[in-house]
């Protein structure tokens, strides 16, 4: 029995699929399918059911899978000791990032990793916030930089380094247009456009809205906050957003401060709390943490003058 067949077991039932195992572990799927049969082999019986569309364990595999876990779990820790008494950082980095890492300065802060530490292989992979809670929590991960709202997700350290106002803009010509703040309940029954589901801002929308009582009506669901403002920019309905995402269109959007209740966004620093986290991983999170540190929370900005008088009727108007 060798530790690459337990690697590849382990890789095959979290991913339920030989071909995304090959692929996170970077090799060929042959290999991968005749390592596992050799381990079935000499075991005597057969660990995965092949059967399905996707792989799913068998009885024996199911007995097996937490054996074959604390192996690589003790050979990882043993390379772990050694490496901390020698001094070295080396090995592999996993990080996770949201749409919103545009308008932070990521590049800088893996080229300055890279430099301190070039013996450590980075990955960087692009996700929605709720696949990369559950990618930190289960060790896929090593750093992650998530939407959240104000409660940190169960399970993982967090340093918020972004927090920006939730806010709605509208085409110049919109009745929204008039106004400079608004209530949620004002948009109530108008075409929204938003960040897909399972984003942290979607989901700070979709509660706040549930809370007042209405479903949101959203027509547009684009992973990318810039073209949602491009689309409220041209008609298409209202967006609700991050506030820095309008502010490359000042000129053809109207932003307005949604209140009762004030929504903001945050991005944070995200790691798994107390699981085992090697040397790598920890001068990676020491060295975010000190590079984008802890932000103080922002507001929308408010106009200068007084609001404009709601339009008669329309379900635009506010609404308490």
């Amino acid at each position: 029995m060798e530790l690459r067949q337990l690697e590849y077991f382990v890789a095959v039932t979290e991913e339920a699929s030989f071909t995304r195992a090959a692929a996170r572990l970077h090799v060929a799927q042959p290999g991968v399918s005749a390592q596992i049969r050799q381990l079935e082999r000499e075991l005597g019986l057969p660990l995965l059911d092949r059967s399905g569309r996707t792989v799913r364990l068998t009885e024996a595999g199911s007995a097996v899978l937490p054996y074959a876990r604390a192996a690589l779990s003790a050979v990882a820790g043993a390379r772990l000791v050694v490496d901390e008494l020698t001094g070295l950082v080396r090995g592999h980095v996993t990080v996770g990032v949201v749409e919103w890492m545009k308008i932070l300065d990521l590049p800088g802060l893996l080229a300055g990793f890279h430099r301190d530490h070039p013996q450590v292989e980075i990955t960087l992979s692009e996700a929605r916030a709720a696949d990369m809670i559950d990618a930190l929590r289960a060790g896929q991960l090593d750093l992650g930089f998530i939407s959240m709202g104000a409660v940190p997700p169960e399970g993982l350290e967090t340093q918020v380094i972004l927090d920006q106002a939730v806010v709605a803009a509208v085409a110049p010509g919109d009745p929204l247009a008039r106004r400079d703040t608004i209530p949620l309940n004002a948009l109530r029954g108008r075409k929204l456009i938003c960040l897909p589901k399972g984003t942290g801002v979607r989901t700070i929308i979709d509660d706040a809205c549930a809370a007042a009582g209405f479903t949101p009506d959203v027509s547009f669901e684009i992973g990318d906050p810039l073209t949602l403002a491009q689309l409220a920019a041209r008609g298409l309905g209202v967006a609700v957003l991050p506030e820095s995402a309008t502010l490359p269109y000042q000129d053809e959007l109207h932003t307005i401060e949604i209140t009762r209740p004030r929504m903001s966004g945050r991005i944070a620093l995200a790691w798994r709390a107390g699981g085992p986290t090697g040397p790598a991983a920890r001068a990676l999170i020491d060295l975010a943490r000190e590079r984008m540190p802890a932000a103080a929370p922002t507001a929308a900005p408010a106009s200068a003058s007084p609001p404009a008088a709601p339009p008669a009727g329309g379900s635009g108007s506010a609404q308490g």
